[in-house]
């Protein structure tokens, strides 16, 4: 007990100067974006489309933990914030091709109390409706069925967005095929306002023209697709026993889709950017080349920005002045949150990849592998830490060998060359486990990035001599999405409904948890049915 009281003493005075976003993802990591949530980039992604291996898929998730039901206004994008994915194919950490996305707001029935509202074919006043409101006036417009024309009546909030493509100097405004606005799919409200909610986030599905092919686009609300025990991660790594603590068994760790632990992230939404854009686009000379070319690998990124001054002068429009400031950034889905110091998260935040020199002594000895050495004893990899450089520039085993390192930068990279993994040759752990079109090469909706960060940042596994056991079995017990993703774009699970989803309460049968290591010895064991296990139902 002694032993163990200091490993954890240890561990609580590292927590003291580790970021407190570790193995959150991007879900209010910084102090920042703790307090401005719609210009929180929770989650990107970049890979080879699945049944389109000549295109890249890029998707941009903001706004973390979105209640479904939480109305009446729910959860547009901010038009005051300017979303942009980046994309490096010069490997200098510089942006050779974005693309611009803002939204603007229209609220078309000022008098209702809500931003949606339908039911049926509509209804009317009762004939017992009292003065001055006569018998048959309309009350409850339809059911919202389209995004725009005579089924969308409903929808009193409805955002439209534009897409702006730059590559170099060269301004491409991208359009709908048909002419139309693109729309933005509001969240499920319910089967009664929305009663075929997957047929409407359908039709947010646009087709936009550009000079060398057609561009698809997506954007709304969605089902957040990241997945964790994030309870577990933020009680010091206290793992649950059902899970080994932290340390898989090797049987566990070879399903992909079994849940020993309660995902903290089910059962919230998130606003999703999504677009899927020709590979001609984006490598340096417009063609696409095969894994072992240079020019085949491109680092991308995503970024929100705010004017300099924004004033709110309700009930006119917000009137906003000055240039574009960014707010933040991500590329890799754990150095901001597993590396940079609270104390300067905010400044890596407001920064460009290209600068990020500034910030590498933490990659040299990073704090989380001291977690795990403490509180597990797992041996790691003595400082400096070259292992992750992969992670931080152009290198070997996701770019081609000879291509130029650049500078460390936090840029999500991805060799287009590789072919996308079918849906049944997928591993959720990536390239660690041999699935060459999983992450870190890009990175695919259902990559487990936490296990991976854990056991790349934590045990240095991209080291021959620490990918063994536990090392290369770390693990929260959270494998899979609590609902599937799609084969197709734009690939994530359309929104959850406001009305009939609801997160599993800790004391509901069915969701029992085995009491932990901790608390098993202290006496300290959690109430019957708290937690999560593998029977923690999902919604």
């Amino acid at each position: 007990m002694p032993r163990r009281r200091s490993f954890v003493s240890l561990a609580l005075s590292l927590l003291l100067i580790t970021p407190p976003g570790v193995f959150a993802s991007s879900h209010r990591e910084a102090p920042i974006t703790a307090l401005d949530h719609a210009a929180d980039i929770t989650d990107f992604y970049a890979f080879v489309s699945y049944d389109h291996p000549d295109r890249v898929t890029f998707i941009m998730n903001v706004d973390p933990f979105l209640e479904p039901s939480n109305g009446p206004n729910f959860f547009p994008f901010d038009p005051n914030v300017l979303y942009q994915i980046r994309v490096d194919n010069t490997h200098d950490a510089v942006s050779d091709v974005t693309f611009n996305i803002q939204f603007q707001t229209q609220i078309r029935a000022p008098q209702l109390f809500t931003g949606f509202a339908g039911a049926g074919n509509a209804i009317n006043a009762p004939a017992n409706s009292p003065a001055p409101v006569k018998p048959g006036t309309p009350i409850v417009p339809p059911a919202i069925t389209s995004l725009d024309g005579p089924g969308s009546a409903g929808l009193s909030l409805r955002q439209t967005y534009t897409v702006t493509m730059f590559r170099g100097t060269k301004k491409i405004p991208l359009t709908s095929v048909t002419g139309a606005s693109l729309f933005a799919v509001p969240t499920n409200i319910g089967p009664r306002t929305m009663p075929n909610y997957e047929a409407l986030a359908m039709q947010g599905i646009y087709t936009v023209q550009a000079d060398r092919g057609d561009i698809r686009v997506f954007a709304g609300t969605v089902a957040d697709p990241f997945f964790i025990d994030l309870g577990a991660a933020f009680d010091s790594l206290n793992f649950r026993a059902g899970a080994g603590g932290g340390v898989l068994t090797a049987a566990q760790d070879k399903d992909d889709h079994l849940n020993l632990a309660p995902n903290a992230v089910s059962g919230f939404n998130v606003n999703t950017i999504a677009i899927e854009v020709p590979i001609s686009y984006l490598t340096v000379d417009g063609n696409q080349h095969p894994a072992t070319d240079v020019r085949a690998t491109i680092g991308a990124w995503a970024t929100t920005s705010r004017p300099q001054l924004t004033v709110r002068r309700s009930p006119l429009p917000d009137e906003s002045q000055g240039s574009y400031y960014q707010v933040q950034r991500l590329g890799n889905p754990l150095i901001n949150e597993l590396i940079i110091g609270t104390g300067v998260k905010d400044k890596w935040s407001m920064s460009h990849p290209a600068n990020d020199a500034q910030f590498a002594s933490f990659d040299l000895d990073p704090t989380l592998a001291r977690l795990f050495n403490a509180i597990y004893g797992i041996n790691i990899p003595p400082p400096p830490r070259t292992d992750l450089l992969p992670l931080v520039t152009y290198a070997p085993p996701i770019a081609a060998p000879g291509t130029p390192a650049g500078p460390i930068a936090d840029l999500l990279r991805l060799n287009t060359g590789v072919a996308p993994a079918p849906a049944a040759n997928r591993s959720r752990l990536g390239l660690i486990a041999g699935d060459g079109a999983g992450f870190p090469n890009g990175r695919r909706l259902t990559d487990d990035v936490v296990d991976i960060a854990a056991r790349v940042v934590g045990g240095g596994v991209l080291n021959p001599k620490f990918n063994v056991a536990p090392n290369n079995l770390i693990g929260d017990g959270v494998a899979a999405t609590d609902v599937p993703t799609q084969e197709t774009f734009p690939y994530v699970h359309f929104a959850y409904s406001g009305r009939d989803s609801r997160h599993i309460d800790p004391s509901e049968t069915g969701c029992g948890d085995q009491p932990t290591a901790e608390s098993s010895n202290t006496g300290d064991a959690p109430p019957a049915n708290q937690g999560g296990s593998s029977t923690c139902p999902v919604l």
